[in-house]
């Protein structure tokens, strides 16, 4: 009976140490995939920065561009305001 039951047990762990080896390879397949999807990733991530901060960048230009356009109009208006009170006096 004890004899039984030690083979029993042997086999038992001869079987669960193949399962695991083989378990242990698309583990390490799993594993590389996901290292390779999180690589391209950080990739795509990195360039939607790089984007962005150009976009940054251009909206930025385009404000100053506005501002200075406003100020120049404003000025302009300021000039010919002066120039009708110049004519009605």
């Amino acid at each position: 009976m004890m004899k039984k039951l030690l083979v029993a047990g042997v086999i038992t762990t001869a079987v669960l140490l193949t399962g695991c080896a083989n378990n242990k390879a698309d583990l390490t397949d799993s594993v590389g995939g996901l290292n390779s999807e999180v690589s391209e990733l950080t990739n795509q991530v990195q360039s939607l920065q790089s984007e962005q901060d150009a976009l940054k960048s251009m909206v930025q230009s385009a404000t100053d561009a506005a501002q200075k356009a406003q100020e120049e109009a404003e000025r302009a208006n300021m000039r010919i305001d002066n120039i009708a009170a110049s004519y009605s006096k």
